[in-house]
């Protein structure tokens, strides 16, 4: 079975369990998605969306975040981890937001890489379930199932999202990445018990 043939195996099956793919973290627009994504790292969604809730209260957009300070920030974050650098990254992409956009989330992968605390992960969360523009975010579920399913070498989640938009139909790429990371988490966790289906038809 060549790599082709085990990605329509995945894209069948996937589409069977998560024929619905509702977004994980809990947002009103473009900037609270792009705050609650860069909350998420090395963080869970369940406690990203235990935490936004009091921040968005507060500060639901970019010219009312820059009125808060960084200290305050970071304490209402602080249970996501890593709070120093992500409250100072929040305060400052919210003033470049109002500075060179407008107050406007930008739409461009570029622009988005270029604020602080934006890698090219974030940036494809926010393209592909803000604004519709297919993308392939690479989590740690779709890279180790990726390299579990042989989709990839598991080199490094670049190749991986190469050859998972080599792989796919361009039109999938934004549900398909949702599914793996619900699969992940239901049958294929890094730790606890294994069920994956998906690997016993494919390998």
């Amino acid at each position: 079975m060549n790599k082709k043939d085990r990605a329509l195996i995945v894209i069948n099956e996937l589409e069977k369990c998560y024929p619905e793919t509702p977004i994980p973290l809990d947002h009103r627009d473009a900037y609270t998605l792009l705050i609650a994504v860069l909350l998420s790292a090395q963080c869970t969604d369940k406690k990203v969306n235990e935490i936004t809730p009091q921040l968005f209260r507060l500060a639901d957009n970019p010219h009312t975040m820059v009125k808060l300070e960084v200290e305050h920030i970071r304490k209402i974050i602080q249970p996501c981890g890593l709070s120093p650098a992500k409250s100072k990254a929040i305060h400052r992409l919210s003033e470049i937001i109002i500075e060179k956009h407008f107050g406007q989330v930008p739409k461009t992968f570029e622009e988005l890489e270029a604020l602080p605390g934006v890698g090219h992960k974030t940036a494809s969360v926010v393209m592909s379930q803000a604004f519709g523009v297919p993308a392939f975010p690479v989590d740690t579920h779709i890279h180790r199932l990726m390299t579990k399913w042989k989709l990839t070498n598991g080199k490094n989640v670049i190749q991986t999202e190469k050859d998972a938009k080599r792989l796919f139909p361009r039109d999938k790429w934004n549900k398909i990445h949702l599914q793996i990371i619900f699969y992940g988490r239901e049958f294929s966790p890094a730790r606890g018990t294994q069920n994956d289906f998906i690997y016993e038809m494919i390998k």
